[in-house]
C-alpha cells in the first residue's frame, strides 16, 4: 500500500499493478486511488474496463498498444478475471513489453503466486495483497474517521462496536455510517448507542447461541436459532458455525492450561486479539470433554443431514438441546 501510495505522490506509476486479497473494502480503495490518479474521470476514450472469466487477453493486448487519444495515458481495468489462478501465457509474456503510454491495474479475488502472470507483474510493476487488518489499526483507522467528526468513543465501547462488526472494513464503515448518522447531535459515543444501531453478524449471533448453550439457557439458545433461520440461514450453515466456534473454545482452553499468550491465541484459533477474552470467558462454561463431545456429535450429525438419516433443521435443534440441557 505504501508503494501505491508513493507512485502517487511522486506521479511515477509502474505500467501494471495487481491488487489482490481477502480485505475487498481496502481493494476498492486504492483500485479507485490509481483509476483517479492514472486519468482523468471524464476521459472515457482512454479508459477500459473488463470483469469476469471471459476476457480475451489478445483484446486486452490490442487496446494496450493502442496510443492514447490526446491523452498521456491509457488505464485499463480489469476485475476478477482468474488469469492469476489459470495460466495465461499471453499476458505473462506481454507484461515486460507494455508501452509506456499503457497502465494495466488488476484487481483480483484469488492468485497463484507460482504463476507466470503473477511473477511478470511481481517482476516488471506492482504486486500488493490486501489481507485482513489487525485490531490496533481498525482503531486507529475507526478513530480517524470519529476525530473528523468530532466524536469520542470509550476503549470499551470501542470493543463492543468491534464485536458487533467483525473486522471487514467493508463491514465497519456500513455500521460506522449508521452510528454515526444515530449520534448525529451527540459529543461521545455510547454503548446504548452501538446497540440500537450496529447490526451483529451471523457469527456474533453463533457467539451468544453457545453462551446461551454453556448457561444451560435452552429457551434462549433454541430462540436465537430460530432468529437465524428467520433471516434465511441455511441450517447446515449455521451448524458448520456451531462446531466451529465449539472447536475455537476448545483450541483456547487447551492453548490456556498449557500458558500461551493471548496474541499467540489469537493467531492459532483465528479471531482477533480483542475477542480472546470473551471466548476464554465462554470456553470456561464447557468442560474439555463436553467440547470434545460436542464437536463429535456435530460432525455425526452434519453426516446424517447429508445422507439423508435426519432432517438438517432438527439435527441441529438436537445439538441445542442436549448441550443446553441442565445437567
Amino acid at each position: 500500500m505504501k508503494t501505491i501510495d508513493e507512485d502517487i505522490r511522486t506521479r511515477q506509476f509502474k505500467n501494471t499493478y495487481l491488487l489482490y486479497g481477502d480485505e475487498n473494502y481496502l481493494k476498492q480503495q486504492y483500485k479507485n486511488k490509481l483509476k483517479n490518479a492514472l486519468i482523468s474521470p471524464d476521459d472515457t476514450m482512454n479508459y477500459s474496463y473488463y470483469e469476469g472469466n471471459n476476457i480475451n487477453p489478445l483484446e486486452l493486448i490490442d487496446v494496450a498498444q493502442t496510443m492514447p487519444f490526446f491523452a498521456e495515458r491509457r488505464l485499463i481495468l480489469i476485475e476478477d478475471s482468474g488469469f492469476f489462478k489459470k495460466s495465461c501465457e499471453e499476458l505473462a509474456d506481454y507484461i515486460p513489453e507494455i508501452p509506456q503510454t499503457a497502465y494495466i491495474v488488476f484487481v483480483e479475488s484469488e492468485i497463484d503466486k507460482r504463476g507466470r502472470l503473477y511473477k511478470a507483474v511481481n517482476k516488471s510493476g506492482c504486486a500488493v495483497e490486501f489481507g485482513a487488518q489487525d485490531e490496533q489499526l481498525l482503531i486507529r483507522w475507526i478513530l480517524g474517521r470519529l476525530k473528523k467528526e468530532n466524536k469520542k468513543i470509550t476503549q470499551s465501547v470501542m470493543q463492543l462496536f468491534l464485536t458487533k462488526t467483525g473486522t471487514d472494513m467493508g463491514n465497519i464503515d456500513k455500521e460506522l455510517e449508521k452510528l454515526l448518522c444515530y449520534t448525529l447531535e451527540k459529543g461521545v459515543i455510547e454503548a446504548e448507542d452501538v446497540e440500537a444501531v450496529c447490526t451483529s453478524q451471523i457469527s456474533n449471533r453463533i457467539f451468544d447461541m453457545v453462551n446461551a448453550i454453556g448457561k444451560r439457557q435452552q429457551k434462549l439458545a433454541l430462540s436465537l436459532y430460530y432468529d437465524l433461520l428467520a433471516l434465511k440461514e441455511q441450517p447446515m450453515r449455521i451448524l458448520y458455525l456451531i462446531n466451529r466456534q465449539f472447536r475455537i473454545l476448545m483450541d483456547l482452553k487447551s492453548m490456556k492450561n498449557a500458558g500461551v499468550d493471548a496474541k499467540t491465541m489469537a493467531a492459532k484459533a483465528g479471531i482477533p486479539p480483542f475477542a480472546v477474552k470473551r471466548n476464554l470467558e465462554q470456553a470456561a462454561s464447557f468442560t474439555m470433554e463436553e467440547l470434545k463431545q460436542a464437536l463429535t456429535e456435530g460432525a455425526e450429525l452434519e453426516t446424517d443431514s447429508k445422507t439423508g438419516k435426519m432432517i438438517d433443521r432438527i439435527a441441529v435443534e438436537m445439538l441445542i438441546i442436549r448441550y443446553s440441557a441442565h445437567s
